[in-house]
């Protein structure tokens, strides 16, 4: 059983609450340790609704993890490219990409399962078989799957030196005439721990961007990722202003018939792991953004 211990920044929230938004923990979860007695505040044992106060150190002991079984699911992929070593998918939005507590069907790896059988990388465990680099649940896009480890390996040292091409378009909120790079490191959100922040001693986060066309209250844009650090795009939108469309975390989720936010990784350029041949590929842009340009065209 592993330990994690909080020290509270603010005060009134309540203890499940809290610790919900600070681990992986679900909020009912959190409720459950603290009845239990595996989750101290100050070294005590208390209720789910103590308020906690400035200075508090919250202690949990987390269960160990359960071993999962992730089951293949037939779900229809539209597929870009594949071959033995690695397949480039275009993921719709609002889909998972690799199951999580809670949710361990209807993702992007349960439906990779079924198509590629045991041909998926096995580097990143059980619950991301094959899984290079992913994009969130309501960003759209191409995707790069790994069939074995040696194609994993090659990919993720290109990830890492930042040699792959990655190129998003979003449409963001307010006029913007001028392109220009967000050059800010994010790290985890202080208090709220699913969140990403700017943050002075964070990683080093990089994003160029291009204006395509402006239009009144929206602009849309070309996006080229330096780096690519959790929510990176959204969250250098949002610092200097200019929040992606419909994102609820980051913005003010409007127009909420969007469901999340209008971005989708458009480009996506590699060096093939194997054969060492430069690949690129391009999608076009989904329903939902064709709706939103010509909604505020």
């Amino acid at each position: 059983m592993s330990k994690l211990d909080l020290t509270v920044l603010s005060d009134g929230i309540r203890a499940d609450k809290y610790i919900s938004e600070n681990s992986e923990l679900s909020r009912s979860a959190a409720a459950i340790l603290l009845e239990k007695g595996d989750c101290l505040v100050n070294g005590k044992v208390c209720g789910k609704n103590y308020k906690l106060k400035i200075g508090d150190i919250v202690e949990i002991k987390l269960p160990e993890a359960e071993e999962i079984e992730i089951k293949s699911e037939n779900i229809p992929l539209n597929i870009v490219y594949e071959d033995e070593d690695l397949i480039v998918v275009n993921k719709p939005k609002g889909m998972v990409v690799h199951p999580a507590p809670g949710h361990y069907s209807e993702t992007l790896v349960n439906a990779l399962m079924y198509h590629c059988g045991d041909s998926l990388s096995g580097i990143n465990g059980v619950i991301r078989p094959g899984i290079v680099h992913r994009i969130d649940k309501d960003t759209s896009g191409l995707l790069i799957v790994a069939k074995n480890d040696v194609a994993h390996n090659g990919l993720a040292s290109q990830l890492k030196c930042h040699s792959f091409t990655r190129r998003y378009e979003a449409v963001v909120v307010g006029g913007m005439k001028e392109n220009g790079i967000v050059d800010a490191p994010l790290a985890r959100h202080k208090i709220d721990r699913k969140k990403m922040a700017v943050c002075e001693n964070g990683r080093e986060a990089r994003t160029n961007y291009e204006v395509i066309a402006n239009y009144e209250k929206y602009s849309h844009l070309r996006l080229t990722l330096e780096t690519g650090r959790t929510h990176q795009i959204r969250v250098h939108m949002a610092y200097i202003g200019h929040p992606v469309a419909g994102d609820p975390v980051y913005g003010d989720g409007k127009p909420k018939w969007l469901e999340g936010q209008c971005l989708h990784a458009k480009e996506i350029g590699f060096v093939h792991p194997i054969t060492g041949e430069n690949m690129f590929f391009s999608s076009e842009l989904p329903d939902y953004f064709v709706k939103m340009l010509k909604t505020i065209g």
